[in-house]
């Protein structure tokens, strides 16, 4: 069994959505072992413990980054956790954090990477006039929003879409998608070329 740590800064629907793919089958072999919050007294702790998963804040406010990083990796390492998922997690994470799980932390992001990294991911691709929005699952490097991409979801640019519609519409693929991604990293059938996630010979991705 995977042990999943999942890292939240919100209301932690992604979260929700991970943790009810494990419990209705969808995927398999994977375990939420902890919730980390850098913010507390948010959604996303209490959907947690009404699971019954062990939930905690360490909070971020005011701290140097590699000290609170050096925190959270530790709570991670006490509950033995292989992947690590940021779910809706506001903050970059240092290379010391990326380095104590090489190749294990993943991230979704509200974009088709490359296109908008960053903050307001959605409000770029309407500033920009797009017409397909979406949203991405990738590995975490160190580099923002740069990782190899592990699933892509799609969805159309509507007349009068405003950020919050958009970002709406972006959400329903991300519950998802993130899910897959995890199934996809699980199933240990790929290979990591550059920047590309690449399924083994008589493997096909989904």
């Amino acid at each position: 069994m995977i042990r999943l740590g999942i890292l939240i800064s919100g209301r932690g629907s992604n979260f929700v959505a991970i943790a009810d793919a494990i419990a209705n089958g969808t995927l398999r072999n994977a375990e939420v072992a902890v919730v980390l919050c850098n913010n507390p007294g948010v959604a996303g702790l209490d959907r947690a413990k009404e699971r019954g998963i062990p939930a905690h804040v360490i909070p971020s406010k005011g701290r140097i980054r590699e000290e609170h990083d050096a925190d959270m990796v530790a709570r991670l390492r006490e509950y033995k956790v292989d992947l690590v998922c940021l779910a809706g997690y506001l903050r970059v994470v240092t290379p010391t954090f990326i380095n104590a799980f090489p190749q294990r932390i993943i991230n979704m992001h509200p974009s088709l990477l490359p296109a908008f990294p960053g903050l307001h991911p959605q409000q770029q691709a309407l500033d920009y006039g797009v017409r397909v929005a979406g949203t991405t699952v990738h590995f975490v490097d160190e580099q923002l929003d740069h990782g190899c991409i592990i699933v892509q979801r799609s969805v159309p640019v509507l007349d009068g879409d405003t950020e919050e519609t958009l970002s709406a519409r972006i959400l329903h693929e991300e519950h998802s998608a993130y899910p897959e991604a995890i199934a996809r990293v699980l199933s240990g059938d790929y290979e990591i070329r550059g920047r590309c996630y690449v399924p083994r010979v008589g493997v096909s991705a989904k």
